[in-house]
């Protein structure tokens, strides 16, 4: 099933944050992966329930899958990302 992904506002403060390089690679990747296996990746616990969490090394990225659309919650650092609410 093919996935149309979405970006939440806040996520453009998320990308200035980090290297240019980083946030470009992170970028395709998640349009990649995203749009086609959203709903293989690990299911988050407690403070964020129902959300799920796509790995790129050291970097996480928040997500929802809702219908056939994928909002993107959050992007950052893994010992950051998941500090502050959504």
């Amino acid at each position: 099933m093919a996935y149309n992904v979405v970006y939440k506002k806040s996520v453009e403060r998320d990308l200035k944050k980090l290297p240019r390089t980083e946030a470009r690679r992170i970028l395709s990747q998640v349009e990649e992966e995203l749009s086609k296996n959203a709903d293989t990746y690990p299911v988050l616990k407690g403070q964020f329930a129902g959300l799920r969490r796509y790995r790129l090394g050291d970097y996480r990225v928040v997500y929802a899958v809702l219908g056939n659309e994928v909002l993107v919650l959050r992007m950052g650092h893994r010992k950051d990302v998941y500090k502050k609410e959504i």
